[in-house]
């Protein structure tokens, strides 16, 4: 069930609604993901590095939960996920005339993402089945779009792959 339409806070059957600011990609910021009562619950510290650039995610108690890596100068656009001990690629599909994510994840199951990256109306499947819904539609705040993640879903995971696919779908931003 998507946020659309959805009034109050809490967690349906323990799924998650988050609100992003588009301009959270600045290397060298940071900025806040609110949770669905806009109360924050996740900090993307934006850091420069050389040759890479790199967001670190972090719970609200200031936590490291993931490293969020772009290598610049690989041969294919690939970022690297560091979370919870394991490691998640994501890279852009190499089929179809569209633009498609897939998630490569170590001792799990691969993640697709598919939809329009641009306009941030975009789906995260696994297995066949939606897990998160990401869409600009749920607010009328310019610059800012909401990512439901599913209950039993790793919101972590799920924030993190959105980092890392705004930046490959926005270069420059």
């Amino acid at each position: 069930m998507p946020l659309r339409g959805r009034r109050g806070g809490g967690d349906d059957n323990n799924g998650r609604r988050f609100q992003m600011h588009e301009k959270m990609l600045s290397i060298g910021d940071d900025y806040w993901i609110e949770d669905e009562r806009g109360q924050r619950a996740y900090r993307v510290n934006g850091k420069a590095v050389r040759i890479r650039d790199t967001w670190v995610l972090e719970d609200a108690a200031g936590q490291e939960v993931a490293e969020i890596k772009e290598k610049k100068l690989s041969i294919r656009n690939s970022i690297k996920i560091d979370f919870g001990g394991r490691e998640a690629t994501v890279k852009k599909a190499m089929i179809g005339i569209r633009d498609r994510f897939v998630v490569e994840v170590d001792g799990g199951e691969d993640i697709k993402i598919m939809g329009n990256f641009v306009d941030h109306e975009y789906e995260f499947e696994r297995d066949g089945e939606k897990i998160a819904e990401v869409s600009k539609k749920w607010f009328r705040v310019r610059d800012t779009y909401g990512v439901e993640v599913l209950p039993g879903q790793d919101p972590a995971l799920v924030l993190a792959v959105t980092v890392a696919v705004d930046s490959m779908a926005h270069p420059g931003k």
